[in-house]
């Protein structure tokens, strides 16, 4: 079975964005519902993602919420609690629809300068009642401006027990970026990503919770390609070593795309602690044409090193994912 860990519902249907046009302008705490069919959700995955799960011969996408949409930043506290029901609700009935292409992850409702307590009935809500498998977790809900404690800090410690009560991990994803400085694909992303590793080495978190568990995405961002200067660090501030000190709660996926940033990431990082993952249809969506091939389709990448065994592939593809991500049955 091949398992894409990180999959956006980029392609949602029209209603969606109707309701939360009509949310910002007018009914802040609008409790109503998108008017979207079933059929219009079937017509916004039959020619894209399950279209391309066939063709590229992945078995199943975990689904959660457009990134770039959860805008954390945007209204107060409960209009990101509505905003972020609706979005979950809509994946839930994806994942009613296709349980066998997708698996349901869940966008939390924070909110800048909210304590992430807040987030915990929803998780509860998603996990408990609607059977979702993970969570992503923003460390950045303002926005670009970074204005929350570092994820080691205790300001998150509630919501980290109930991840562990729940044994659900976390995708550490940030937004859309209200930062001119910072685009939010090709910066804030790739940012998050490093600065949430960096924060971690710095932290006594898993000291703290030793079975809670992150991914962090967009193979790491520049973290295999700076592995040396993070092992210095960690030696220099008398951290323990990478290996010891992150590598049994931190693991990566492979939403890189281009076949040298791949091999760069397998040889730098553990194959016990990669995850498949495409991010299609997500934020690069042409053809390469250097390839011909769509940047985006990273199973090619990895069928092509033949220096990574069977075992590893495996391992990749959907052996850690099972690891990570306990509640997924498959």
């Amino acid at each position: 079975m091949i398992v894409d860990c990180h999959g956006h519902y980029t392609t949602a249907p029209a209603g969606l964005w109707d309701w939360r046009k009509n949310q910002l302008s007018s009914l802040k705490n609008c409790f109503s519902k998108p008017v979207i069919s079933d059929q219009e959700i079937r017509d916004s995955l039959e020619g894209a993602q399950l279209k391309m799960q066939r063709e590229r011969g992945s078995d199943l996408t975990f689904f959660s919420p457009r990134a770039g949409s959860m805008e954390h930043h945007v209204g107060d506290v409960k209009v990101s609690e509505a905003w972020s029901r609706q979005c979950n609700d809509l994946i839930h009935r994806v994942c009613s629809l296709y349980p066998a292409n997708f698996a349901a992850v869940c966008q939390l409702p924070q909110s800048p300068g909210v304590p992430p307590a807040n987030c915990i009935a929803e998780l509860e809500r998603c996990i408990g009642e609607l059977g979702f498998v993970g969570c992503n977790l923003n460390p950045d809900p303002s926005g670009g401006w970074w204005k929350e404690p570092p994820l080691g800090d205790r300001w998150w410690y509630p919501l980290y027990e109930k991840m562990v009560e729940l044994d659900v991990p976390a995708m550490v994803h940030v937004s859309a970026s209200c930062n001119p400085a910072f685009h939010f694909t090709g910066a804030h992303y790739l940012n998050a990503d490093t600065t949430a590793f960096m924060q971690f080495l710095t932290s006594d978190l898993f000291r703290d919770f030793p079975t809670l568990k992150f991914v962090i995405p967009h193979g790491g961002g520049a973290v295999p390609y700076h592995w040396g200067r993070y092992r210095g660090l960690a030696q220099d501030m008398k951290r323990p070593p990478l290996k010891e000190l992150l590598l049994g709660n931190v693991f990566f996926d492979t939403c890189v795309y281009h076949l040298p940033g791949i091999e760069l990431l397998l040889k730098v990082i553990p194959a016990d602690n990669i995850l498949f993952a495409s991010e299609m249809v997500g934020a690069v969506r042409g053809i390469d044409p250097e390839t011909g091939q769509y940047f985006d389709d990273t199973k090619r990448y990895i069928d092509a090193i033949d220096w990574v065994s069977a075992a590893d592939k495996k391992k990749i593809f959907e052996g850690n994912v099972r690891k990570v991500y306990p509640r997924f049955k498959g």
